[in-house]
């Protein structure tokens, strides 16, 4: 063995870390990669996704790919749902994979609202906020398409959207996962609730920012009801701008201020941030766009966006984030945990086999030496 492998070993990212119920032995997390495998008319998770995930057990947490909560959340082609009976058991396979394997792995919720598209919704009208176009691209089995100008969702819309989460997270455990994260970023029914450009309501979830958030809290109460009020995690985007309706200013940022504040009031078990952008490549994140954050919430923190080995290392040694998890890294290199362990080069992901529906790019990928 290298003399150099027992100091590698004790780099922040390796240590062990006490997320509450979970028990992680090391903080390098997988990130949520949609991958768009469940290429059948169920929706459901097939055995390659099985291998996807326990190929990547050596975690210290497995994010898995977003998760539709019920036929009205879908809003891209072959993303496996968690609101069927033959979802659940598939999704079981996954989870004794990575237990057998060691690993752990937690079940993102996903609902896309408005940003949705009649060509997933049976020719329907996607629903959102507020009846305002959030002027994004939906991935159709016809290509990206332009977003269309939703119905604004009723009371009973809302209801019925948050019983979708609570069910998704009573089957998630049935499944045998061992926690669920809400996805409450991008251009997505949460984040679209939160955006005061486009939820123009005047309800209990809308008019300013204290009722805007209130969708996602009941959402989070909801989610952990299952889980006896543990194991939920809430992962959030503040600094995402995937059009234009969701550009970032001050005033949006003040709005995730409350926000993460108030999240310490409701069952959350960590909180998974996407941080800034990096202006250039090959720049070190922006530890204090996280750091804005931290200082907020009070349980573990997760950084996401851009971070390699060093980076993540520094983050985590400045007690500016608990863990850092990796989406594009562990789309190429499922064995990530020993290649930083070891100093091995990272391979690099093919981006022309992200959503191709096969094996290739999906499970073919080559493991290192650790020699």
């Amino acid at each position: 063995m290298s003399t150099a492998l027992p100091a590698a070993l004790d780099q922040p990212l390796l240590r062990r870390a006490d997320f509450g119920d979970f028990q992680l032995p090391n903080r390098v997390v997988m990130a949520p990669t949609t991958r768009a495998r469940a290429v059948n008319d169920g929706l459901v998770p097939t055995p390659m996704h099985a291998t996807h995930y326990g190929q990547r057990a050596s975690a210290g947490l497995i994010i898995t790919e977003s998760t539709w909560v019920s036929e009205r959340a879908v809003g891209f082609v072959n993303v496996p749902g968690i609101y069927s009976e033959p979802q659940v058991t598939a999704w079981r396979q996954v989870t004794d994979t990575v237990h057998a394997l060691g690993g752990r792995i937690v079940l993102q919720l996903w609902h896309t609202g408005a940003a949705s598209h009649p060509d997933h919704l049976g020719g329907r009208l996607p629903a959102g906020p507020s009846a305002i176009n959030p002027r994004v691209m939906s991935f159709t089995a016809s290509g990206f398409q332009e977003t269309v100008t939703p119905r604004e969702m009723t009371a009973r819309d809302i209801r019925t959207a948050i019983a979708d989460f609570r069910t998704a997270a009573a089957n998630a455990r049935r499944a045998g996962f061992d926690g669920v994260e809400i996805a409450a970023l991008g251009s997505f029914l949460i984040a679209q609730f939160l955006n005061p450009r486009l939820n123009r309501r005047s309800d209990a979830y809308g008019g300013d920012r204290a009722r805007r958030r209130q969708l996602l809290l009941d959402i989070i109460d909801a989610v952990a009801e299952p889980w006896d009020g543990r194991c939920v995690g809430v992962r959030l985007g503040p600094y995402l701008t995937p059009g234009e309706p969701f550009r970032v200013d001050e005033d949006l940022l003040a709005d995730y201020d409350a926000l993460v504040a108030q999240l310490n009031n409701h069952p959350v078990a960590y909180l998974h941030l996407r941080g800034k952008d990096r202006t250039t490549p090959g720049a070190i994140p922006d530890f204090e766009a996280i750091a804005r954050y931290r200082r907020a919430f009070h349980g573990p923190l997760i950084a996401n966006n851009g971070f390699d080995r060093e980076s993540a290392n520094a983050v985590i040694e400045a007690g500016t984030a608990d863990a850092v998890s990796f989406a594009t890294h562990f789309i190429a290199n499922p064995d990530l945990v020993a290649r930083f362990a070891t100093g091995h080069e990272l391979a690099v992901a093919d981006r022309d086999t992200y959503y191709t529906g096969g094996a290739r790019g999906y499970v073919d990928h080559q493991v290192s030496a650790t020699e």
